[in-house]
């Protein structure tokens, strides 16, 4: 037995005596320490209690030594008060029992649920390893602190090397920024790159959770490979665009300025060049973006021709990588249409991986390319049957000088409409001149027109007057279904006489305009419409030309108004009219259209015919002194534009005039010209011929057999002008005559910006001849 068990022994025995002697004493606080005692020490259980029921026997054998048989009670009492002391001990080994059972209770239950959850983290881990899109795990700076394997297979970063702060080092620095997680987005799509230095485009969706301490916030979330998705996207956008910037492009040149550049900017390269051929004259070239090499003489450089002409005869559709077989690729070739006849190079600015996406992108939209360039020479071959059909019905291209015409239908693309012009020479050197308006628009009504018109022009050349024309016209009409109602107006055109004779079907009256005077209408020879009445012989009416005059013929939707009255826009011509007499016939015409046009554009077909008469001659007497030279170029300037001869035969004719009088005054007054002597400058129009002549009355200077570098005067005079005559034998002086033959006019039927401002003249039918030149 320890010492340490004896001495509680002997404690615990002589403070069980006391409290059975003395029951009511503090025998029971003694006990509750010595079981704190015991509990302290580590005293058995065991021990302790055989060693009370020990000094408990004794003091009963004790007791019933002295006592007698009637002291029963007191034994009783004894066992009592011994049972009170052993369990106020036990008490605090009771409770020290009864807590180390709980207390193991509740290890079993924690240990029992950390097992549970180290079985769930198993089965987590499990669980986001399994999946087949990425899972990470990001702190509240972003850092990402945890990842599982797919998204280290997505980016190529995987969980050895978290965590990863931000930059996170899949981010591509020139791409958009993250949205904050949590805050800007909880779904995104953004670029990034893998670690072998390929670009995805990844989706992410992300959670906030808040850790179990609640100080701190934590994303989760998944990201998804979208690469396929988003360049599937990226390809319809694409081709979404060059097909609406092809929409609108008719021509295979408009096709090819607008399809380039939208396909270079698309597949972000340098420079896109088509070479079409024709024929064996060289490619005709179209280039986007920077230009490549060129030869000396502005062609593509061979080498690059090469390609492109070895690409032409490639099956359609075929894409081949320049150059062919390499790693990386300078650019792509392909053929472009359906004839062998045009290919395509796009050149890249450094070599590049050209990748499966890239290969389907390039076949998608050079395909819609090459769809939009066969469509664009489809509708050039429709379109050019269509104009060749329609300007045979409305009227001559080529008009006789001092003639303007502009046409322009309400209904495009029609070329044509219901309203008609034409102007016919005649052999004895009239000129007839018709102007209708059929009832209704577009197409049906153009066909009523062709017919009209033919007839009309048949029976002038036949040689009927405009009156005439109307009446058996009448007839014509009748039995041409939808020429019910035409209005028409006729005149034939005497230059020589300045006359003009005209009968009016139920048409809008020309307006007549002399010099720097307003306008007035010809309302003479009126009579219906055609097809209406009969009318056994219709009115005409004659009226002078005076020189200089401009008439104007037209159909009413110049002049017709929704809400306004239509002699508004006959006093409009009118006052036009008074500030044109040194205007072209074309110019008139122009400023007679941009006067009336409404801002909406015309909405009916209109034709308009402006003539004008030959001015009366010019002389001119001056005294032969050089400061009289620009008096005689302005002067006669505004007559030749009055007498409606072009601008560059002006220019021509001008020169030429100022030459001859310097030579007068430089040469044929030896002594210096003055007031006395004179130059006599004189201009008229003989038919279609505009004859100058400059007369002096100096002396005759022969020219010299070496001029030297000045005397080449009348060389310049002979290239300017198409006769030249100089006379200095009869009389005294020097006559000097030039000629010039005025060409016919050229004009299109037709606007090509019908509705947008449009002007007609030769410079837009050049345009168009240049522009079809291309295709």
């Amino acid at each position: 037995m320890s010492t340490v068990l004896a001495a509680f022994l002997d404690a615990y025995g002589e403070a069980l005596r006391r409290h059975i002697a003395d029951p009511e004493g503090d025998g029971l606080a003694v006990g509750h320490e010595l079981g704190r005692r015991a509990l302290v020490e580590g005293i058995s259980l065991l021990d302790l209690t055989e060693h009370h029921f020990r000094v408990a026997k004794q003091v009963q054998a004790e007791a019933g030594e002295t006592a007698g048989p009637q002291d029963a009670g007191t034994e009783n009492s004894l066992a009592e008060n011994a049972l009170e002391f052993l369990l106020q001990t036990l008490i605090t080994l009771d409770v020290a029992t009864r807590g180390y059972l709980d207390g193991t209770r509740r290890y079993e239950q924690q240990r029992s649920r950390a097992d549970d959850l180290a079985g769930r983290d198993e089965f987590r881990t499990a669980l986001v390893e399994s999946l087949q899109d990425g899972f990470f795990v990001a702190d509240a700076r972003g850092t990402i602190i945890e990842v599982n394997k797919a998204f280290g297979e997505l980016t190529g970063y995987g969980a050895a090397g978290v965590p990863y702060p931000l930059p996170h080092p899949w981010s591509i620095p020139e791409g958009p920024r993250y949205p904050d997680l949590g805050t800007e987005a909880s779904r995104f799509v953004v670029p990034v790159q893998h670690r072998d230095g390929r670009r995805r485009w990844i989706a992410v969706s992300t959670s906030a959770l808040v850790k179990p301490d609640g100080e701190e916030h934590i994303f989760v979330g998944t990201v998804r490979d979208v690469t396929a998705e988003h360049d599937a996207q990226a390809r319809d956008q694409a081709a979404n665009r060059l097909a609406t910037a092809l929409a609108a492009a008719t021509t295979v040149a408009e096709v090819l300025e607008v399809g380039l550049d939208e396909l270079r900017r698309t597949v972000g390269a340098e420079t896109a060049v088509v070479a079409v051929w024709a024929g064996l004259t060289p490619p005709e070239v179209y280039i986007s973006g920077n230009p490549p090499a060129a030869a000396a003489d502005s062609r593509l450089e061979p080498a690059t021709e090469a390609i492109l002409k070895r690409a032409r005869v490639r099956p359609g559709r075929t894409l081949i990588a320049v150059p062919e077989g390499a790693g990386s690729a300078q650019g792509i070739v392909a053929p472009l249409g359906e004839k062998s006849d045009a290919a395509l190079w796009l050149r890249f600015a450094v070599p590049r991986v050209v990748d499966a996406a890239d290969w389907t992108l390039f076949s998608l939209l050079i395909g819609h390319l090459s769809l939009a360039v066969q469509r664009a020479r489809n509708f050039d071959q429709a379109r050019s049957t269509s104009l060749t059909l329609q300007r045979a019905m409305l009227g001559p291209i080529e008009l006789p000088p001092r003639f303007s015409v502009h046409y322009e239908p309400a209904l495009p693309p029609l070329e044509i409409g219901g309203d008609w012009y034409d102007v016919v020479p005649l052999p004895d050197g009239t000129i007839g001149v018709v102007v209708g308006d059929c009832v209704g628009r577009g197409l049906s009504a153009a066909v009523v027109m062709g017919q009209l018109r033919t007839a009309a022009r048949a029976l002038l050349l036949r040689g009927a007057g405009p009156a005439q024309l109307l009446t058996e016209l009448d007839p014509v009409a009748a039995r041409i279904p939808g020429a019910l109602c035409t209005t028409v107006c006729a005149a034939v055109l005497d230059p020589v006489r300045g006359l003009v004779r005209y009968s009016n079907a139920g048409h809008m009256p020309p307006i007549l305009a002399d010099v720097d005077k307003t306008g007035r209408m010809l309302e003479g020879g009126r009579s219906v419409p055609l097809a209406t009445f009969e009318i056994p012989r219709r009115p005409e009416a004659t009226t002078p030309l005076p020189p200089g005059s401009t008439l104007v013929l037209f159909t009413d939707g110049l002049v017709e108004r929704r809400g306004e009255d239509i002699d508004e826009g006959f006093t409009k011509i009118a006052t036009i009219l008074a500030d044109t007499a040194e205007k072209l016939p074309r110019q008139v015409a122009d400023s007679v259209l941009s006067a009336l046009r409404p801002e909406g554009g015309y909405d009916d077909d209109i034709a308009m015919v402006v003539y004008r008469q030959p001015p009366a001659p010019l002389r001119l007497d001056v005294p032969a002194r050089p400061d009289r030279l620009a008096m005689l170029r302005r002067t006669l300037t505004a007559w030749l534009s009055s007498a409606a001869v072009p601008h560059n035969l002006t220019s021509d004719l001008v020169a030429a005039t100022n030459e001859a009088c310097s030579n007068s005054i430089e040469h044929a007054y030896r002594n210096g010209g003055g007031d006395a002597e004179r130059v006599v400058l004189t201009a008229e129009c003989v038919g279609d011929r505009v004859v100058i002549e400059t007369t002096d009355t100096g002396t005759w200077r022969p020219r010299p057999a070496d001029p030297g570098p000045r005397g080449r005067g009348i060389d310049m005079m002979r290239a300017l002008t198409e006769e030249l005559e100089i006379d200095h034998h009869l009389g005294p002086g020097t006559r000097v005559r030039m000629s010039v033959t005025l060409p016919a006019i050229t004009f299109p039927v037709a606007s090509a910006l019908r509705g947008t401002g449009n002007r007609s003249g030769g410079d837009t039918m050049q345009r168009d001849r240049e522009t079809h030149g291309r295709l």
